[in-house]
């Protein structure tokens, strides 16, 4: 961990007496009396969990906030616990530094992944690129809070995204002091399992027991640290019967599942779902999924030399013995395995295995069964933009449509001063075969809105999904776009309102972070407003379940209809996605 436990030590100080003869007698004089030792004081930053005492950062001078940070919520999941459903942290005595992120989950590099040994996010982030980086001792969360003297404040739980294989809450996008000041909420960011170390349906590691057995150890993950918010946040002025979700893409997804899973009743009270629906994967996927990354590692841990061979013999071994073996191996050294085998594709993740997921999701939806909270959900005018690297495999060419190598490109988008943008021009960014951009069909745009509707709009079925939420839920359902597109040429056609970039809008975090080369001076006063209609927005929702407030400028309807945030702050529309 990144965290270590002090114990405060205060030495005891004892009165000194000085003998005195007391005249005419041999009696010795009473013993002096001692003061009894100091009791020790907690400092200001300090709050009592479940599991031992934290110490805390006052930012009250800087962002106005409080900060706990690297808070584990459950043990490191690695020996035993890897595999298994999240294990409440062994308590600690004394008080634990908590001024620190955690680690990263353990995770192949990507875009959104942290850098390698826990840099600071900067250039070194692409040093990390097609290799292991983080760590699996990485079970904790973060929480600010406004540096007031506050109660029963509502709480806001964020989960990032990264297609259930990357991500951190590290990530500059997701610090959430801004949110906590500018929304009077606790803001809660929580690390889980990524990848095939958090979802993972192999008959190998079958307990008997339902959650071990349902393979979605990172959902239970965010469960876990669901409960561990139910039982603490009232020591930081939260209030834990208010806890809204709040999950982008991959955590959108995620959040859907939370939504729909009848392990979570009563851990959440409302849902933000940004960018993603219900995209769950079957058992037969997961477990197909399992066997040839199980092959794949025996192959490059020297058990066998083809698939063949390792099937032959993982056959001789128990499943005991195959969970033994597979326990023992450095997570690096499976990640780096997972990486070098491109052809398995992602961890198929959540998986509907029948007990923390219904079988079949979106009809248990349709049939009220889930949890019935109110719900906003949203999309990115051009999610598409950010996935131009799937071009190729939406026409069939197999030709990118980004012309540099991620590793060149967050470069060029790092170093970016979007106050002087200098030469640089879309086909600096862009594939040629994709120029004009708005060639119709083969074009940048054409392409992007392609991708934008079959992962996560029309192609993908959110219309049907919202519809079953809104069936039970007419008046508690909401939803937006977001169409915010003026960074500072090319990226306004390149990327515009892609996707992710909603998220640092309702944090407003506009400093370094993936996104620093939209934030110009021209742009400020424009984009700030509407991030604070947007911030202003979700604290309403977050405190009554309706996201309407004064700073709006509108009414938002409820679903089918829906609010538009765009340069001009916000507009209602009747179509959906």
């Amino acid at each position: 961990m990144q965290t270590m436990t002090l114990t405060r030590v205060l030495a005891a100080t004892a009165a000194c007496a000085a003998l005195a003869a007391c005249g005419g007698g041999s009696s010795s004089p009473p013993p002096a009396t001692q003061n009894p030792p100091p009791v020790a004081q907690d400092g200001p930053m300090v709050r009592k969990t479940t599991a031992g005492k934290i110490e805390g950062v006052d930012d009250s001078a800087g962002t106005g906030t409080y900060a706990w940070k690297g808070v584990p919520f459950a043990q490191p999941p690695v020996g035993n616990l890897r595999w298994a459903p999240p294990a409440d942290p062994v308590a600690w005595d004394g008080v634990r530094a908590t001024s620190a992120f955690g680690h990263g989950c353990a995770q192949g590099g990507r875009y959104f992944s942290p850098a390698p040994n826990d840099a600071p996010f900067g250039l070194a982030v692409r040093e990390g690129f097609g290799k292991p980086v983080g760590d699996e001792d990485c079970l904790t969360l973060n929480i600010w809070r406004p540096a007031t003297k506050d109660e029963k404040l509502p709480v806001i739980v964020f989960i990032y995204g990264g297609s259930n294989i990357s991500g951190y809450t590290a990530d500059p996008s997701y610090d959430g002091a801004q949110l906590a000041k500018r929304a009077n909420a606790v803001v809660v960011t929580v690390n889980y399992r990524l990848g095939f170390l958090g979802w993972l349906d192999l008959p190998a590691l079958k307990t008997g027991d339902p959650k071990n057995d349902s393979g979605n150890f990172a959902l239970l993950d965010q469960m876990q640290a669901l409960k561990f918010i139910q039982g603490n946040i009232g020591n930081f002025g939260g209030d834990a019967g208010s806890v809204t979700v709040m999950g982008q893409s991959a955590g959108a997804v995620n959040t859907w599942a939370l939504v729909t899973s009848p392990a979570s009743s009563g851990l959440l009270h409302k849902a933000v779902a940004m960018s993603g629906g219900i995209a769950f994967a079957s058992r037969t996927n997961a477990q197909n999924y399992s066997k040839g990354l199980v092959n794949a590692i025996a192959i490059a841990d020297g058990k066998a030399t083809d698939a063949a061979s390792a099937t032959a013999w993982l056959a001789t071994q128990t499943n005991a013995q195959v969970a033994a073996w597979l326990r023992a191996l450095p997570a690096n050294k499976l990640v780096a395995t997972m990486l070098a085998n491109p052809q398995l594709g992602n961890a198929p993740a959540p998986i509907e295995d029948g007990n923390i997921l219904p079988v079949n999701s979106k009809a248990a939806v349709a049939a009220g069964n889930f949890n019935k909270v109110p719900m906003i959900i949203g999309n990115t005018k051009d999610e598409g933009t950010l996935f131009a690297g799937l071009f190729g495999l939406y026409n069939g060419t197999g030709i990118s449509g980004f012309k540099l190598n991620d590793y060149d490109r967050f470069g060029l988008q790092f170093n970016f001063n979007p106050d002087a943008p200098g030469a640089l021009a879309e086909g600096d960014l862009i594939n040629a075969a994709y120029l004009p951009v708005n060639t119709p069909v083969t074009g940048w745009k054409a392409m992007s809105d392609l991708v934008t509707s079959g992962i996560f709009t029309t192609g993908a079925g959110l219309s049907a999904q919202i519809d079953s939420i809104a069936a039970q839920l007419p008046t508690k359902t909401w939803y937006y776009r977001f169409d915010w597109n003026k960074e500072p040429a090319p990226f306004n056609t390149v990327y515009g309102a892609t996707h992710g970039m909603d998220t640092v809008f309702f944090f407003h975090n506009f400093g370094t972070n993936v996104f620093s080369f939209a934030y110009g001076a021209a742009n400020k006063q424009g984009r700030e407003a509407l991030s604070d209609a947007m911030v202003g927005s979700l604290a309403a929702f977050a405190r009554t379940g309706d996201p309407n407030h004064a700073g709006l400028g509108v009414s938002w309807p409820n679903w089918p209809r829906q609010v538009v945030f765009d340069a001009s702050l916000t507009q209602v529309q009747n179509s959906a996605p």
